[in-house]
């Protein structure tokens, strides 16, 4: 059996790409966190619900934010590669 052979090539980290899908990460994280907190809030007074019940449903909104930004940073991936094959 032969082993085989050792893969050549090479990849570059593209940074400009990087950058910009950090950047927009941050600047949507903030929006999208910010909402969720606020939603919680406001739909717990909404609703008559009591401080615990409001820190939750704020954690089930920032889950939800944090689905949101895996599936933004995915689909940036996409647009705007990471890595670049040399």
């Amino acid at each position: 059996m032969s082993p085989q052979p050792a893969s050549t090539s090479s990849s570059a980290i593209v940074w400009p790409s990087v950058i910009t899908v950090i950047s927009a990460a941050i600047l949507i994280g903030a929006e999208v966190f910010g909402a969720a907190f606020a939603g919680g809030w406001a739909l717990a007074i909404l609703f008559g619900l009591d401080d615990t019940a409001a820190h939750i449903l704020q954690a089930v909104l920032f889950g939800i934010g944090v689905l949101i930004m895996v599936a933004f940073i995915r689909a940036a991936q996409r647009i705007e590669p990471f890595f670049k094959r040399a």
